[in-house]
């Protein structure tokens, strides 16, 4: 990723509903929600939504799908997963115990759940 890439995407994510919007996708993974109904859970009018959601997705922090007659935004983690590489890549100065912690907390907030054996 780009220095100037990586900028425009932490650019598009520091403002509070953008980034609420984001997290919002995240956690509705991998199904997406309709604009509409993420509008409604952020408490967000639909036009206000609309332009965040634009400059998302000019960042590819979002995409978009047409479905009949709703728009169903999803998050880019590939692209997320890119910018915070990005962040992370030269941290630790070829130290990774610098980094160590950072990656231990992601692993234990983003293990897989364990599965339920079956009955």
């Amino acid at each position: 990723m780009e220095t100037e890439q990586a900028v425009l995407a932490l650019a598009a994510l520091s403002q509070p509903t953008r980034l609420e919007a984001f997290r919002t996708l995240v956690r509705h993974e991998p199904e997406g929600l309709a604009a509409g109904d993420l509008a409604r859970l952020l408490e967000v009018p639909q036009n206000t939504l609309s332009a965040h959601l634009s400059i998302l997705s000019r960042v590819r922090l979002v995409s978009s799908e047409r479905q009949s007659r709703s728009i169903v935004y999803r998050a880019n983690l590939g692209e997320f997963r890119d910018v915070a590489v990005f962040l992370l890549r030269d941290c630790c100065g070829g130290r990774p115990e610098v980094c160590e912690p950072v990656v231990e907390t992601l692993q234990s907030c983003c293990s897989p759940k364990p599965r339920r054996p079956a009955r």
